[in-house]
C-alpha cells in the first residue's frame, strides 16, 4: 500500500507534535508532502497534487486542529484539488476506494471533547466535514489518530504519540 502524508502546519518548526511526527515518518516508506513548505506563496498546483493522489492508496491529512477545523492551506488544497470531474461527479472517480486517514494534534484534552466536556462536542462531531468530504469523493474514511493535550504534553508523551501515530497510519486493514 502506497501512503501519502499531507502535512499542513503553518509553523511546523515550532510544533512539538507535528514536527516530531514528520521526522519519524522519514524512517518509513511513505511519501511526506509538506503543503506549507511546498506552497509558501499559497499558490497550489492542482495537477501536481492530483497526480500525487492518483499514485497513492492511503491519503493521510496530518495537521493541528485550528479553530475546530484544518489550517487554511489544507482547506484551500481541498477546494482547488478535489474538483468536480476528478474527485467527485459522474467522471470524478480517481479517488474511489482510496483511504483517507487523519492524524491530528489537539491542544485540549480528550475529556474536553465530549458532549458534557468543556467543548460540548465530540471530536467525531468536529471532524464531520472531513468525513463528509471523504464520502463525496468516494474515499474510505478510516478512524483518525488524535493526539490530545498538545498544549501540555511532556516530551515523553510527544515521543510516544509519534510511535502510536506511525503504527496507526501504517496499519494494514
Amino acid at each position: 500500500m502506497k501512503i501519502l502524508v499531507l502535512i499542513a502546519h503553518p509553523s511546523l518548526s515550532t510544533s512539538r507534535f507535528n514536527q516530531t511526527w514528520k521526522i519519524a515518518l522519514a524512517h518509513h516508506e511513505v511519501t511526506v508532502h509538506d503543503l506549507y513548505a511546498s506552497y509558501p506563496d499559497g499558490k497550489i498546483d492542482p495537477q501536481k497534487e492530483q497526480d500525487l493522489l492518483i499514485q497513492h492508496d492511503r491519503i493521510v491529512f496530518q495537521f493541528p486542529l485550528y479553530w475546530y477545523s484544518t489550517p487554511a492551506l489544507l482547506k484551500q488544497w481541498q477546494d482547488e484539488v478535489l474538483t468536480y470531474g476528478f474527485a467527485y461527479g459522474s467522471k470524478g472517480t480517481y479517488l474511489q476506494g482510496k483511504e483517507l486517514m487523519l492524524a491530528i494534534s489537539a491542544g485540549s484534552s480528550e475529556a474536553d471533547y465530549q458532549t458534557d466536556g468543556r467543548k460540548g462536542y465530540t471530536m467525531t462531531e468536529v471532524l464531520r466535514p472531513l468525513e463528509m468530504m471523504s464520502q463525496l469523493c468516494s474515499l474510505v474514511y478510516t478512524r483518525p489518530f488524535i493526539a490530545y493535550g498538545a498544549n501540555e504534553a511532556t516530551d515523553e508523551e510527544v515521543k510516544q504519540s509519534s510511535k502510536e501515530m506511525i503504527a496507526h497510519i501504517l496499519k494494514v486493514n
